[in-house]
């Protein structure tokens, strides 16, 4: 195709398929061909710590796919391992750009990110839109009677449920617009090895979460039994369509399912209104807390060796899959902030870094909801007990079998780092002093 045909560039981040993305969609529709771009972010990647971060063979992995998918249709995805700024400013070089297309990121970095190549656009009169594809609802759409945010979960739970509509689960018809695609064969893929990185022999789940629904409310507390549908991952790349999920979901009536992907959407809505929680305590009065940070302590509880259980399980699962069951981040979260006064945000940096479906908004808020300092309404003195944790959600030792075997011979397995009840004590006297 002649390069001074316009085109539009879509820029795929976070919602890597071609079914069902509102970003493409609209390219698709923008009355010039559409060239698909992926840019490999040095600023992103540079953050990662670990040579062989599965995420990154997950995401080089569907760029792959990607690319195969729109070879069929005689396009192709153009590849970048750059900054933005850099990647577009090529790309003005080498083509007649009428507009750029693609979907919103709510998170801090991507916000600023999105705001720099806004204006390197805008100084060759390109435009630049973004679109609404992997929440239901966004930023204000659900907000209270007054239009200020709710900051706890059960209302805002409430009232988008009654906003909820056909019109917001409908899937956006790619399918039809596909022969708007750009025509082009694209410059080869810059290999993991360019990028500093090596190729990751993780297991990825698959996306087919449709059979855990039904009677993801009786068994979805329970570690040992397969229950979860581990859908995180592919939602925080968008490798399948939030609105299909929730469509799913709300067939079946299942709406503890469901709920668990409003409390995504409610985590974003409050990192986008309160960007701050980032790195610092949702109620600020937390943040005069006086951690202990034992260092040794931390490093125990990252290798899963507190002479905790249920705790030290859950840490060796994260270590070895990048998962960990959601009941059992709860508990280790807990433990690290409460039974060892170690500051929430190294565990979550420590999760940043481990978990496959780590989504910024989910992981601050929970780690804000473990450590008490978050948005919800519960007390600071809620503070699991792990052995009576262990005893109602492991009660045959299923999941710590599986990942601490040493446990069955307790002169192999370490002693408490911490006793609970002192431990517990020791907190309520910290988090009274510092709140008061």
């Amino acid at each position: 195709m002649d390069k001074n045909t316009p085109v539009t560039i879509f820029w795929f981040r976070r919602d890597l398929r071609i079914t069902d993305n509102a970003g493409l969609y609209h390219a698709l529709k923008s009355g010039n061909p559409v060239l698909p771009l992926f840019i490999f972010d040095k600023e992103i990647l540079g953050e990662l710590e670990d040579e062989d971060d599965a995420r990154v063979t997950f995401i080089y992995n569907k760029i792959e796919d990607l690319k195969s998918a729109l070879n069929t249709h005689h396009s192709d995805l153009e590849v970048v391992y750059d900054t933005p700024e850099y990647a577009f400013t090529k790309l003005i070089k080498d083509h007649k750009i009428a507009a750029v297309y693609t979907n919103h990121d709510y998170e801090p970095y991507a916000a600023a990110r999105d705001g720099a190549v806004k204006q390197l656009l805008a100084k060759h009169n390109i435009e630049f839109k973004t679109f609404k594809d992997q929440v239901i609802f966004e930023r204000a759409e659900v907000v209270k009677d007054d239009g200020k945010p709710y900051t706890v979960f059960t209302p805002y739970k409430n009232k988008w449920h009654q906003k909820l509509k056909p019109f917001y689960l409908k899937a956006y018809p790619n399918e039809q617009y596909l022969k708007n695609l750009y025509l082009f064969k694209a410059t080869a893929l810059p290999s993991l090895t360019t990028m500093g990185f090596t190729k990751s022999d993780a297991k990825f789940p698959e996306t087919g979460y449709e059979k855990f629904i039904a009677d993801y409310a009786e068994k979805r507390d329970f570690p040992a039994i397969k229950g979860t549908s581990h859908i995180g991952l592919h939602l925080r790349f968008g490798t399948v369509s939030i609105r299909q999920c929730a469509t799913d979901a709300h067939k079946a009536h299942e709406k503890t399912w469901l709920n668990e992907l409003i409390w995504r959407e409610f985590y974003m809505m409050v990192l986008h209104h309160f960007p701050k929680t980032m790195d610092n305590a949702f109620k600020p009065d937390y943040d005069n807390i006086k951690w202990i940070n034992n260092e040794q302590q931390f490093k125990a509880w990252c290798d899963g060796e507190t002479g905790y259980p249920l705790v030290d399980a859950g840490m060796r699962e994260l270590n070895t899959t990048g998962y960990m069951h959601n009941r059992v981040r709860m508990v280790v979260a807990c433990f690290l902030s409460k039974d060892l006064l170690i500051d929430w945000r190294w565990g979550e940096r420590y999760f940043a870094r481990k978990l496959l479906d780590y989504e910024m908004a989910s992981n601050v808020g929970g780690w804000q909801w473990a450590a008490g300092s978050g948005t919800d309404a519960a007390p600071y003195f809620r503070i699991f007990n792990p052995e009576s944790q262990l005893k109602k959600f492991d009660p045959k030792l299923e999941y710590v079998k599986k990942w601490v075997p040493e446990y069955a011979d307790l002169s192999k397995y370490p002693k408490p780092i911490v006793d609970h009840a002192f431990a517990r004590d020791r907190c309520l006297k910290a988090f009274k002093t510092a709140l008061s």
